[in-house]
């Protein structure tokens, strides 16, 4: 071999020409540089997906947040990854919308072609002909325009319907968010209200087992009084452990729902007060949630973008109408040329093809009729719901009003049982009872608000007037 020292004959297989890799990098050199390499990218796109699906740890100081509802509603609608990703869907749909216009707008194209060819002349005695090579350059514009084609135009009618469904499924998803987030905010003050009514029933009980135990000493009260109030202290002591957990759980849901992340000290300004707001009647919820739900409004536009997509199919048994043309330079250099155009207009008939149309007609009928049925069951969904929360609120008001004056008794019970305690000197089994009489009532009152809020929370859902709980 010319040129090549002899010790590189025997590895010729397995090394490279000097000239390719510089003279000095043999194949197995190349390999290993290239599995290298491969391995660093490799490495380095795996540790970026590693980093980016990690779940960040918490951090030590957490900084305080403090929210009204309103703030958190509104941080919901910014920060909610779910209202995020239905936002993304408007954007999609409005590019298919985009993609379906731009079908009935003229299209151009440019081209560029450089030929270097010969041409067979034939046989000539026996011997096949060709020509000498020459040169061909041709530089060319060239359009198409739908004049008329009603499937297009229904497509695209059809696909700005779609838009319409998207927006409209933003906007429910939206009012889902809200409704849950709500939900889990008056959850937090009701846990955050046990809590604090826990640690107050406990500095209750300590108190009035030290008193007692002051009373046992002096010979005015037995062991078995304080045993009995000890332990009802080490119950709301347990309680009072269950209902911190409570509150922590309830705040992790919460800033899971606005989807601002978990390092963050969460502090509600909003307090867990009693409503004393109007019912509205059964006709008049219906009529706002009629006018009001998105999910009834997308489900009638539902029905139109199926009907759309009927019309489109069958328009294409409908003969189209397009005109295209052509403009452009061609000559045997690029300085030697002639402009050459091409103008024309085409009518396509539809005859037969083998009942594909009539197959696609076929199932755009049966989706146009799905959607009609969905739209009864919309109805009927609103309607339960409208009703249920109506009902819930109801009795939930009910309940506030008896829990209140439940309070207000429980309160004078506990007040003449300690009472008799000082003046008569009983014992200590029936402001025992009292006690529990309060929790009891405490609890029920608590309860009763929750319900009370969560059921305006399910009304205004189901009537589409989610905004209302901004104001409360």
């Amino acid at each position: 071999m010319r040129g090549i020292p002899a010790s590189w004959e025997h590895s010729r297989e397995t090394e490279v020409p000097r000239r390719l890799l510089g003279g000095r990098v043999t194949h197995g050199r190349a390999l290993i540089g290239l599995v290298v390499l491969a391995w660093m990218f490799s490495t380095g796109m795996a540790a970026s997906a590693q980093e980016s699906a990690a779940i960040p740890l918490p951090a030590e100081n957490l900084p305080v947040l403090k929210m009204s509802l309103a703030e958190a509603i509104d941080l919901a609608l910014g920060k909610s990854p779910n209202v995020r990703l239905y936002r993304e869907k408007i954007e999609a749909a409005r590019a298919a919308t985009r993609t379906q216009l731009g079908a009935l707008l003229p299209n151009i194209t440019a081209a560029g072609k450089y030929n270097h060819q010969t041409f067979f002349l034939g046989t000539i005695g026996g011997r096949p002909v060709r020509t000498d090579p020459f040169d061909v350059v041709d530089g060319r514009a060239s359009f198409t325009q739908s004049i008329f084609s009603l499937s297009l135009i229904e497509r695209w009618r059809a696909s700005r319907s779609a838009l319409q469904v998207a927006e409209l499924d933003s906007t429910t998803t939206e009012n889902d968010t809200v409704a849950k987030v709500a939900l889990t905010y008056f959850e937090v003050l009701r846990n955050q209200e046990t809590l604090d009514a826990r640690t107050a029933n406990v500095a209750l009980y300590e108190d009035l087992v030290a008193f007692v135990k002051n009373r046992q000493a002096g010979g005015m009260a037995t062991g078995l009084d304080t045993a009995r109030l000890e332990s009802q202290l080490e119950n709301e002591r347990q309680r009072l452990e269950l209902a911190k957990g409570e509150v922590e759980r309830s705040k992790f849901t919460l800033l899971n729902s606005i989807g601002i992340g978990y390092d963050l000290a969460l502090h509600l300004t909003d307090p867990l007060k009693a409503y004393e707001g109007a019912i509205p009647s059964l006709n008049s919820a219906l009529e706002a949630a009629g006018t009001d739900r998105p999910e009834l409004k997308a489900q009638v536009q539902r029905i139109r973008t199926a009907e759309l997509s009927v019309r489109s199919i069958k328009g294409e048994r409908i003969p189209s109408l397009s005109a295209e043309g052509n403009y452009g330079l061609i000559g045997r250099k690029f300085d030697n040329n002639t402009a050459t155009y091409n103008l024309g207009v085409q009518l396509s008939i539809p005859i037969f093809d083998g009942g594909q149309r009539e197959g696609r007609i076929g199932q755009s009928l049966s989706e146009y009729n799905q959607e009609t049925y969905k739209l009864d069951v919309v109805k009927n969904q609103i309607g339960m719901e409208v009703r249920d929360a109506l009902v819930t609120l109801k009795a939930a008001l009910e309940q506030q009003r008896i829990a209140k004056d439940g309070l207000k008794v429980s309160m004078t019970e506990v007040g003449l049982a300690r009472e008799r305690i000082r003046t008569l000197s009983s014992n200590t089994l029936e402001l025992s009872n009292a006690l529990f009489s309060l929790v009891r009532a405490k609890d029920n009152m608590i309860d009763a608000l929750f319900r009370v809020h969560a059921s305006r929370v399910n009304l205004a859902r189901a009537q589409g007037q989610v905004e209302q709980l901004r104001t409360r």
